[in-house]
C-alpha cells in the first residue's frame, strides 16, 4: 500500500496515491457492503481464485495489483472484469528462480519504469518485474532482507519493513543496505522499537508510518527522528475503538487521517491524528465472516483515484470495494 500525499501546508481534502489527487471529503462516507472485483470463488489458484491474497495496489485505471500469497504469483484484475484476473508475475510454483515467487506480501507499481516491485517473503527478497507484454522473470533488488511491506516516495526511494531485524530502511534504487529510517532496536514496544513491522505509508515529508504489527498500534517516524510516535491503538480492550489488532494496510490523506486495516477485529478504522481517545470503524466490525458487510482478517488496504476503498481479505480470498457515497 505504497502511496504519498499532498503536502501539509495545503490541508486540502485530497488523498494522493502516488501519482493523483482524490477528492475525499471531511465527511466522507462508504458504502458498508462490498463488491467483490477479484477472487471470490473460493480457495484456489485458476485465474478466477486467490489463496490468501495480502498487499495490492490501485492504478490509475482501477486496474487492481495484488500479492497472491499462497499462489506465489502476483494477479492483476483489470476495472470491469470481475471474473478473472491475469497472472503478471510468479504463478510458476513456489521456488526460488528468478522466474518464481515464494509468498509474496506487498507490491506496488513503479510508473517511471512501468514495473511492479514485489517483497518476495518466502524467498527473501525484493524484486522488480517488468510490466511489458512477454516478460517471463524478474530481476532482484535486494535480498537477504525479511521483507513484508514497500512504500515508494515521490523521490523514488524504496522503503521496505524488515520483520525479522524490526526495522524500516530507504533504499535508492541499486543500493543493496540502505538507511534505518524506523525501529533497529531490536524486539520491543519501547518508542524507539518495532514488533514485526509490516505495511507502511510514505508521505511527502518522507515520514514513515508503520504498522507495528504485534504491538497493536501504527508508528509515525517523522524523518530524521530517533523514535516514533503512536499515532493509532491505545489501552483497552483489544476490540474496543481505542484499541487496534494486529494492524496491517495502511493510509494516510491529506487531513493526516490515517486508515487503517485493523486485521484480527475484522474491520477498517479512520484515525484522526492528534486524537487520543478513539478511531472511527468506516467499514467491517460486524464480526468475522464472509457477507458483504463482513470480513475474515483484512490485511492490504488501498484507495482508487475517486476516493472507492480496496480491502484485501485475507481468508475470504477475495478483494472487496466499497464505493464512496
Amino acid at each position: 500500500m505504497t502511496s504519498t500525499r499532498s503536502k501539509k501546508r495545503e490541508r486540502s481534502p485530497f488523498i494522493l496515491t502516488f501519482s493523483h489527487l482524490v477528492n475525499i471529503p471531511a465527511n466522507a462516507k462508504w458504502t458498508q457492503n462490498g463488491v467483490t472485483i477479484a477472487g471470490g470463488h473460493g480457495q484456489g489458484g485458476a485465474t478466477n481464485q486467490l489463496n490468501w491474497p495480502h498487499g495490492l495496489f490501485v492504478d490509475d485505471d482501477q486496474t487492481v495489483v495484488i500479492a497472491d500469497y499462497n499462489n506465489h504469483r502476483i494477479m492483476q484484475w483489470k476495472n470491469g472484469d470481475t471474473t478473472n484476473g491475469q497472472v503478471v508475475a510468479g504463478g510458476k510454483g513456489e521456488g526460488n528462480g528468478l522466474h518464481q515467487l515464494n509468498r509474496p506480501t506487498d507490491v506496488l507499481i513503479d510508473k517511471e519504469t512501468d514495473s511492479l516491485i514485489i517483497c518476495d517473503f518466502g524467498n527473501q527478497r525484493v524484486v522488480r518485474w517488468s510490466r511489458r507484454s512477454g516478460t517471463t522473470q524478474g530481476e532482484i533488488l535486494i535480498d537477504n532482507i525479511g521483507c513484508v511491506g514497500l512504500a515508494l516516495d515521490e523521490q523514488r526511494y524504496l522503503y521496505v519493513s524488515n520483520y525479522a531485524k524490526h526495522e524500516v530502511r530507504r533504499y535508492k534504487f541499486g543500493e543493496k543496505n540502505g538507511n534505518l529510517v524506523a525501529g533497529g532496536k531490536g524486539e520491543g514496544g519501547g518508542l524507539n522499537q518495532l514488533n514485526d513491522p509490516a505495511y507502511l505509508f510514505v508521505d511527502r515529508q518522507q515520514n514513515v508510518y508503520v504498522s507495528d504489527e504485534h504491538n497493536d498500534r501504527v508508528m509515525k517516524w517523522n524523518k530524521g527522528a530517533k523514535e516514533g510516535i503512536a499515532v493509532a491503538g491505545r489501552q483497552g480492550q483489544r476490540n474496543a475503538l481505542t484499541r487496534l489488532s494486529y494492524p496491517n494496510g495502511l493510509f494516510v490523506d491529506t487531513l493526516d487521517r490515517l486508515y487503517v486495516a485493523d486485521m484480527a477485529n475484522n474491520r477498517v478504522m479512520r484515525w484522526t491524528q492528534g486524537d487520543k481517545k478513539q478511531g472511527t470503524v468506516i467499514v467491517g466490525g460486524n464480526g468475522e465472516g464472509a457477507g458483504a458487510n463482513q470480513f475474515f482478517y483484512p490485511k492490504g488496504l488501498s484507495f482508487d483515484r475517486h476516493g472507492n476503498l480496496y480491502v484485501a481479505d485475507l481468508n475470504n480470498h477475495r478483494v472487496q470495494r466499497f464505493s464512496i457515497e
